[in-house]
């Protein structure tokens, strides 16, 4: 039997859906209240099917919901909900979702409007790209198939792609590119394209990534100067509206771009994917990037995943590959689809990793953990300490911060002791703690108050005032009058020309260092450990991360493999063997209607 607890807006919701109701059923106010919480648990809809004919405990209290088909007369009856299509407070769709009427909305618009993009391929001047792909992409005297160049002739053929990849296997490089290529192309217009990320820091880092890497391009000074640097947060780039949920750009009013590129798009819930699709020219190409084994966005939807085809393995048919061949003379030896499916030719997944070598262990550990093998990620981290990975079982919760001092004076003592605010975001960045959960134990409140006990016990901070010397802050929501976004991170310096008032010093877009006063930052945590969500779009050196000293529906595969790949050249864990392994199997299912319609071969 299936037990639910509800919070106090599900209940309140559940009774307003009931009041409105034509005809009164206890299930009605049950299930409304139960997709009240399923959305608020990253669900777009309440899979009917799978509570049908079955008994459930609701705060403790027993409910029996009838089979299907007679749940699904009630529910035709009730007034309140509707068939897809229809205008009611809840819609219920063919196969058994129950949505909320906007996120049915959402969900259908983002899908037909991705089917439409992926449909339509583009014109372009084959022989211009040839050249620039002979160029880009020189031949390397391997067989192996360059997933990158594939990427590229699939991203200026369609006006919708989705390029994803680990860590290291050169999704930045390879969009980088596609500008240029698009840039060569011969046209009445320049290309006018832009850049975006789901928050500051990832926009920040994709800014730095494509200004290093476009000076390196094999491409004329024209192209490497019109290949743009600049780099938006998604909302900013929409056309945030102060107080509102909705956005300057939208279907009436559509972005001026030919080209938009969203980089970490792991990250977008479905409500900003939907608004971001919707604010594009009917004309305009939508190229995706992100790993689609991360983590999905804390709000509702998985919509990379979706879009991506939950991990199945990318179609592409015969024309795309007769392409391939004209283009580059090189066969590619992957199967096609013998039925069509919408968003045919439309993924590419990059295979090559060029951070890490065959024989990487961190590598391996991720690879492991993406296919779900927990015993065998387990005997990579469990056998004998090396300098890359290492495995520890947890301690018991009085000995975590005699267990803990070592590795985090190791970890954070340069960046404090560092003489200026640049020395010290820089090394700030070379370390960090990730735990699963904010609260407990092991939980992100509980360690960061155990780290700064152990840095002020070390003689590093002083904990007598709020503001000290090398605080980190991370900002928690987005603050346009301030440039501030969720996800920023600052450090704390003194300004001894204006009476020692505490400075925050940030790091911008441009590289430079920008300082706020303290007293004017917007709500904002300390963050010497961070939770792995948070993580999300960050890279560092090197990184522990706290597993839960018990079992737990919410350590899944994705969210182990979200953090391990966050570290560049080490990564430490503790935990408990047989949690890791189930953490490892276990994976994030969110129940969704966008993969369907997407990919109805695979559903």
């Amino acid at each position: 039997m299936i037990e639910y607890t509800l919070c106090a807006i599900d209940r309140h919701f559940a009774k307003f859906i009931r009041s409105e109701a034509d005809i009164d059923f206890p299930q009605l106010e049950v299930l409304a209240a139960l997709l009240s919480n399923a959305v608020a648990s990253g669900d777009t809809c309440l899979d009917l099917y799978r509570l049908a004919d079955s008994e459930i405990m609701v705060d403790g209290d027993l409910t029996v919901i009838p089979p299907y088909v007679e749940l699904q007369q009630l529910l035709s009856r009730s007034g309140v909900v509707g068939c897809s299509g229809a205008y009611y407070p809840l819609i219920l769709d063919q196969n058994g979702r129950l949505y909320l009427y906007r996120y049915w909305q959402y969900e259908h618009a983002l899908a037909q409007t991705l089917v439409a993009k992926a449909a339509d391929c583009v014109e372009f001047d084959e022989a211009t790209l040839c050249s620039g792909l002979e160029r880009l992409f020189p031949a390397d005297n391997t067989s192996e198939i360059d997933w990158q160049q594939v990427a590229t002739v699939a991203a200026l053929r369609k006006k919708f792609t989705v390029i994803s990849g680990g860590p290291g296997t050169g999704k930045t490089s390879t969009v980088v590119k596609i500008i240029a290529l698009l840039l060569e192309q011969p046209s009445d217009h320049p290309e006018r394209i832009a850049l975006a990320a789901p928050t500051g820091k990832a926009a920040a880092r994709l800014k730095e990534s494509i200004s290093q890497m476009k000076v390196e391009l094999n491409c004329a000074a024209t192209v490497k100067d019109a290949i743009p640097t600049d780099v938006l947060t998604i909302h900013r780039l929409l056309g945030y509206i102060h107080g509102s949920v909705q956005f300057r750009f939208n279907s009436e009013n559509c972005l001026p771009f030919d080209t938009v590129i969203i980089d970490e798009a792991s990250m977008v819930p479905l409500t900003l994917m939907a608004k971001l699709v919707a604010a594009l020219k009917p004309s305009a190409r939508l190229i995706l990037l992100g790993d689609r084994d991360q983590l999905a966005s804390v709000e509702a939807g998985a919509v990379l995943g979706a879009i991506s085809g939950n991990g199945d393995s990318e179609p592409f048919s015969l024309e795309f590959l007769e392409l391939l061949i004209r283009l580059t003379a090189t066969a590619c030896p992957f199967p096609t689809v013998s039925v069509p499916t919408p968003l045919v030719d439309t993924l590419v997944v990059l295979k090559k990793n060029y951070r890490f070598g065959d024989d990487s262990r961190i590598a391996n550990l991720g690879q492991a953990i993406n296919v779900g093998n927990g015993e065998q990620a387990f005997a990579l981290l469990g056998g004998t300490a090396t300098n890359t990975i290492n495995w520890q079982n947890i301690p018991a919760a009085a000995e975590v911060r005699n267990k803990l001092r070592e590795i985090v004076l190791a970890g954070y003592q340069d960046y404090l002791t560092a003489p200026t605010p640049a020395a010290a975001l820089s090394k700030f960045e070379q370390f960090r703690i990730l735990c699963m959960l904010r609260l407990g134990e092991f939980g992100v409140e509980r360690i960061n108050a155990q780290v700064e006990a152990i840095l002020a016990s070390a003689g590093l901070i002083n904990l007598q005032q709020r503001w000290y010397h090398g605080r980190p802050v991370m900002i928690t929501v987005n603050d346009y009058n301030l440039q501030l976004f969720n996800g920023d991170i600052g450090i704390t310096f003194y300004d001894h020309a204006n009476g020692d008032s505490p400075q925050v010093c940030f790091t911008t877009a441009s590289g430079e260092i920008r300082t706020i006063p303290a007293v004017r930052l917007p709500q904002h945590e300390t963050v010497y450990v961070m939770t792995v969500h948070k993580s999300q779009g960050s890279e560092f050196e090197q990184l522990l991360l706290l597993l839960p000293n018990y079992d737990s529906e919410n350590l899944t595969r994705e969210l182990i493999y979200t953090a391990v790949t966050r570290a560049r050249s080490k990564v430490t864990i503790w935990g408990e063997k047989e949690t890791f392994i189930s953490g490892v199997v276990r994976r994030t299912n969110r129940s969704s209607g966008l993969g369907h319609a997407l990919w109805p071969v695979n559903a």
